[in-house]
């Protein structure tokens, strides 16, 4: 079986801190491909997403275009109402991955809450979890006094060096989902932000893949004044 990340978000708009978290974990944990979700609605959110599911789908694609083994998928976005893990979990296992071959992506920072999602602690067999330090969130916050959580720990590793793990045994040698701590860095990068700098008119550039940057302002999302069409400018400057 292929062994596959999923990393989901609402990606709206998706940017380089997720394209870098799926590129650390893929490499660290030897992954055949990193599946990039974007949610139709994040569950600990009621308010619905700036832009539409058709373009964070496609500002998901053109973002992995030419990046080995990172795939956007529209899987949670098939789906009415909130993007609840277990759902997307188990719609996996339905599609024929095994519970063992995934690994589910996911930040300290939405990993701290972990007791509060859906279907917890069931949840943590549905997969293996991958849980990266964000900027400002240490992997220190990860709540290791919940036993659920606490004996399914593997050691921290370094995405830096490469190093893969395939440690997937409990200790009494039977093969179970497993949590591991991804020490990666990844750019301190938020979508609020970018929005906010689309909405100013500023560039974009160091926060979004410049296709994605392109895909904005071609589309005036996030309130960003649309680029003056070149073919119109060049013609007015001949009139003139």
């Amino acid at each position: 079986m292929r062994r596959t990340g999923v990393l989901g978000g609402t990606f709206d708009p998706i940017h380089l801190g997720h394209l870098a978290l799926a590129d650390a974990a893929r490499r660290a944990l030897s992954l055949d491909e990193v599946l990039l979700l974007p949610s139709r609605l994040p569950p600990h959110r009621s308010q619905e997403p700036a832009a539409s599911p058709f373009h964070r789908l496609a500002m998901a694609a053109l973002a992995v275009a030419g990046r080995p083994g990172l795939v956007a998928s529209d899987l949670e976005l098939r789906r009415d109402g909130p993007s609840f893990t277990a759902d997307t979990l188990r719609a996996l296992h339905a599609a024929g991955h095994a519970p063992l071959d995934l690994f589910f992506l996911t930040g300290t920072d939405a990993f701290a809450e972990i007791a509060t999602w859906r279907e917890y602690p069931d949840v943590l067999n549905l997969a293996h979890f991958v849980v990266c330090a964000r900027p400002g969130t240490p992997p220190s916050v990860v709540p290791l006094q919940a036993p659920e959580v606490a004996q399914r720990l593997v050691d921290r590793f370094d995405a830096a060096g490469g190093t893969a793990l395939h440690g997937t045994r409990g200790s009494d040698g039977a093969a179970s989902a497993r949590i591991y701590l991804l020490d990666a860095v990844t750019p301190a990068v938020s979508s609020t932000e970018i929005r906010a700098v689309a909405r100013a008119g500023r560039p974009l550039a160091g926060l979004v893949p410049p296709d994605v940057e392109a895909y904005i302002r071609r589309h005036g999302l996030y309130g960003a004044p649309p680029e003056p069409d070149a073919g119109a400018s060049a013609s007015g400057r001949q009139l003139a």
